[in-house]
């Protein structure tokens, strides 16, 4: 992701426009090597009311979970490059409406619900933002997992 794109386009985005920033991965086995992929975006919405511009990015990372059940040390990854984004694009951001979302079900049947405290205290205590979790972390269960799709093609 070209991040002085992102920021140019941002900074020439109406004060209403909203800004969404959302990270999903997969994990792969490749050459007896557990793998995951990151995909991040933001997600900027016009005006709040017009169509959206997506930028993201696809990062290749080895994955040490031992239980693929509870992906703990994945899911903490996603919220890590969800904040370092967000960081980077902070001051462009301003005073723009901003939301962090992460690709975690809080519901115990599922097991990205294992870090959903962890995450969501991160994201607040370094960001000062309370993040949207699943079903209301659109940015990252729908826009990061369909550009970590298209990435792949």
């Amino acid at each position: 992701m070209n991040m002085n794109e992102v920021i140019a386009y941002i900074e020439t985005c109406s004060p209403t426009s909203k800004i969404y920033i959302g990270s999903d991965s997969e994990r792969f086995k490749l050459k007896g090597k557990w793998y995951a992929d990151y995909a991040t975006v933001v997600v900027v919405h016009i005006d709040g009311k017009h169509g959206c511009r997506i930028f993201g990015d696809v990062t290749r990372e080895l994955d040490y979970d031992r239980k693929v059940s509870r992906p703990a040390l994945r899911l903490m990854n996603e919220a890590y490059k969800v904040q370092e984004l967000y960081y980077k694009l902070q001051e462009a951001i301003g005073d723009r409406f901003c939301e962090l979302h992460l690709d975690i079900n809080p519901d115990e049947r599922y097991g990205s619900s294992c870090v959903v405290t962890q995450a969501i205290g991160y994201i607040i205590g370094t960001c000062n933002i309370e993040p949207k979790v699943k079903p209301f972390a659109f940015a990252a269960s729908i826009a990061a997992d369909r550009y970590k799709g298209l990435a792949a093609a």
